[in-house]
């Protein structure tokens, strides 16, 4: 049911694009990435000049599902390895940091032992000089995605102090404790 499909996919000059196979192949700047279009039955893929087409093949709702669900792939990719994508963590608490320790992430969190993440290829992690700060860049959106995911659900922020890693624009919603309750008279 994709409207988004109708529109073009614009390929810059500096980006090369390929389809055989059922194998959409581009490379830009950044990298190159590859899609497997598995519902070839639903979908075609076509090239005019410097803009890529996502067309269904009849009016049936998976081919309407598909073509959207491929337009909006194809233009990820598109868009990944011309300018890559970009998450920023942050690490909040005392004594919390991150050291970059080659292909891997050393983080203490408060836990008895460090914590290590090992850095998926052709993901690039960059963390400031206090270790508070973690930018993950990426050619592949869902990689990039994935691997801030799996880092800030090693300690997710607590909703009463807010220690933990969050995002860099998310907003943590604070609970009152205990004590806040108590000292007015259970009023909230």
């Amino acid at each position: 049911m994709s409207k988004l499909a109708r529109k073009p996919i614009i390929i810059p000059d500096n980006v090369k694009f390929s389809f055989e196979n059922n194998v959409v192949k581009i490379e830009g700047p950044q990298g190159s990435l590859s899609l497997d279009i598995k519902m070839y039955k639903y979908v075609e893929i076509i090239k005019e000049g410097n803009h890529i087409y996502v067309k269904k093949k009849d009016d049936s709702k998976e081919s309407r599902m598909y073509s959207g669900l491929y337009f909006a792939l194809i233009r990820n990719i598109v868009k990944g390895v011309t300018e890559g994508y970009k998450k920023v963590l942050e690490i909040v608490g005392v004594g919390y940091q991150a050291q970059l320790q080659g292909d891997k992430i050393l983080f203490k969190l408060g836990f008895s032992h460090p914590v290590v993440y090992n850095i998926p290829k052709g993901i690039k992690v960059t963390i400031d000089q206090k270790g508070q700060e973690i930018t993950i860049f990426g050619v592949d959106k869902y990689l990039v995605g994935q691997v801030a995911a799996e880092i800030r659900s090693l300690k997710p922020p607590e909703p009463y102090k807010g220690t933990g890693i969050k995002y860099k624009d998310e907003y943590i919603i604070r609970k009152l404790g205990k004590a806040a309750i108590a000292s007015s008279g259970g009023k909230r």
